[in-house]
């Protein structure tokens, strides 16, 4: 992270950046947050990004940011922090409220944007542990990027202590449903698939647009067809990277698709 945000409509010091004790967000996690890729000294997806961000907000009764005051924050923390290609996260949390459950009648939300450098390095296949964590596709919370993240980051940290690089999470019924922080892409039966969002995938930007791109469908899969897939891929805004296992399976790689897929999110055949 660099040394600047923006908050509020005013872009400071990290170290001068002031939450109150009261915001829902950090008491509750009470909010939702986007992660988008700097390129070239700007967000090119920015748009897409904030048409998430409302749909969310839509779904947790919170009143949405204008979009013109995140366009117009997002140019002046680029411009403060000069940075030209990394990432930008952008937070939204219903603000101060009292003690309880229910929020104030009138809402006054916090908005932070916050900005890091990218860091150069090309990810490598990646080994996927199977989570004991569950998504549920019922729940209309598994569609929006919430600030409850509690499962993603035990489900990332116990993956980790167990000697896998990431995890990934199924729904209830033992269908794939995503990794800790990316959707899934894989290469079954000649095709490139992805979970429906019935079954706990959260409807990614990256996902969106290869689905646009005819690039990949959604289908249900279930772990235990995981021996009939050929290649995998974890899909962010930020990257693409390939699976070399999940569990006992171990895939391949599917160069051909890699580079179709990469070139479509990217622009560019390798990150």
């Amino acid at each position: 992270m660099t040394g600047l945000l923006w908050l509020n409509g005013v872009v400071l010091p990290v170290s001068e950046a002031r939450i109150s004790p009261t915001d829902r967000g950090l008491l509750l996690g009470d909010g939702l947050f986007e992660t988008m890729r700097v390129v070239e000294g700007h967000v090119p997806l920015l748009e897409r990004h904030l048409v998430r961000l409302e749909a969310g907000c839509e779904t947790l009764l919170l009143p949405p940011p204008d979009h013109a005051l995140i366009r117009q924050g997002v140019d002046d923390l680029l411009t403060a922090s000069g940075l030209v290609d990394g990432s930008v996260r952008l937070t939204v949390t219903r603000g101060s409220g009292p003690r309880g459950l229910l929020p104030p009648v009138e809402v006054r939300p916090m908005i932070m944007l916050t900005c890091a450098a990218a860091t150069g390095a090309i990810a490598g296949p990646v080994r996927l542990g199977v989570s004991r964590y569950v998504r549920d596709g019922r729940s209309p919370l598994s569609r929006v990027k919430s600030l409850n993240y509690l499962p993603m980051v035990m489900a990332r940290m116990e993956a980790v202590a167990a000697g896998y690089d990431d995890a990934l999470l199924l729904d209830g019924q033992g269908h794939l449903a995503e990794a800790s922080a990316a959707n899934i892409l894989l290469m079954l039966s000649g095709r490139v698939v992805t979970p429906p969002l019935e079954d706990g995938a959260l409807p990614g930007t990256s996902r969106a647009r290869l689905l646009e791109a005819g690039l990949c469908v959604e289908h249900s899969v279930p772990l235990a067809d995981m021996g009939e897939v050929k290649a995998a891929w974890l899909v962010s805004a930020l990257s693409l990277q390939p699976v070399a296992s999940v569990g006992a399976y171990v895939l391949g790689r599917c160069k051909d698709q890699e580079t179709a897929l990469r070139e479509t999110l990217f622009g560019v055949a390798t990150q």
